[in-house]
């Protein structure tokens, strides 16, 4: 269990659950954790403790529509009634000024996982200043024409039904897609992870696994096309670090994230690097590699704190 959880008030309106836990040593950096798509942020628990451990103060908090956080018009599975896009990442600013106010001075390194890193990285290049270190697992900017055709078939759904209902199209072409992409699949969440009994405590999770809405799929889309248009805004020394899995269809088993390094480079970042794991599915930190890839983690992770302190 986390040390301790808040309910922080943002200027967006929302109550955000934060989760903390203290570093048990002197503390070298924040980390700052963004959660996945129907999911939430006390999956990070076994994470956190570990980093913890290496002397990280660590904060990890739901998003809008996830998890404990409440907002009036953020019910679970939908960002907000409109401008989501924007507003998610104006909470994790938020968070970030709080977790700043506890700990003034030290740097923050931002991790995000999936559509958390789709978060994320929206938000280090909203605010080029305002992280150590930016660390993307899992995420896929890179969709493609696929991509396109999705946005295009959740602007008719929208048209016909609304934006806050669930999509009825998206799922089929997402999870269950994946979820039978996996030869001799037990479950359809089979692609999250190689280890059974971390995917049937997704699936046994209440708060996990829910439809998300026409409008929270469409805001997903914006940011997932937004950021890497925008990754000559970040300082040329960022350090940028991308970790997927060899085996994860969401991210075309692991492609999007060569992809998106590549962008970076050519944007004129200097710092990056990537990492990505062989046989490895969606949830890195939930797989069978999930010590090894948190002390790769770690490791990263304090050579970025050493470098800012």
């Amino acid at each position: 269990m986390f040390q301790e959880t808040d309910h922080i008030a943002t200027p967006s309106g929302a109550t955000i659950a934060l989760h903390h836990q203290s570093a048990t040593s002197p503390a070298r950096a924040i980390l700052l954790i963004s959660h996945g798509l129907a999911e939430h942020s006390r999956r990070y628990e076994r994470f956190a403790v570990a980093m913890a451990g290496h002397g990280f103060e660590v904060y990890a908090f739901d998003h809008r529509g996830h998890g404990e956080t409440t907002a009036p018009d953020a019910p679970l599975g939908r960002f907000a009634r409109r401008g989501g896009a924007r507003i998610v990442v104006h909470d994790l600013m938020a968070v970030h000024a709080e977790t700043l106010s506890r700990h003034p001075g030290l740097p923050v390194i931002l991790l995000g996982h999936s559509m958390g890193g789709l978060i994320a990285l929206n938000a280090a290049v909203s605010h080029r200043q305002a992280f150590a270190g930016v660390a993307i697992w899992n995420s896929n900017f890179h969709p493609g024409l696929a991509g396109r055709a999705a946005q295009a078939l959740l602007l008719a759904e929208r048209a016909l039904k609304g934006s806050d209902v669930p999509s009825q199209l998206l799922p089929r072409l997402t999870f269950e897609a994946w979820g039978r992409s996996i030869p001799g699949h037990r479950t359809l969440f089979d692609w999250l992870s190689n280890d059974a009994a971390e995917v049937d405590r997704y699936i046994a999770d209440p708060l996990c696994g829910f439809d998300a809405s026409v409008s929270l799929w469409l805001d997903i889309f914006e940011l997932t096309f937004r950021a890497p248009s925008l990754l000559s805004r970040l300082p040329a020394d960022l350090p940028l670090h991308l970790v997927g899995g060899a085996e994860d269809p969401a991210t075309d088993k692991g492609r999007a994230i060569t992809w998106l390094a590549e962008r970076a480079r050519s944007a004129g970042l200097t710092n990056v690097t990537t990492r990505i794991w062989p046989g490895i599915r969606h949830e890195t930190l939930n797989d069978t590699i999930r010590d090894q890839a948190t002390e790769e983690f770690a490791a990263w992770a304090s050579r970025v704190a050493a470098a800012r302190l």
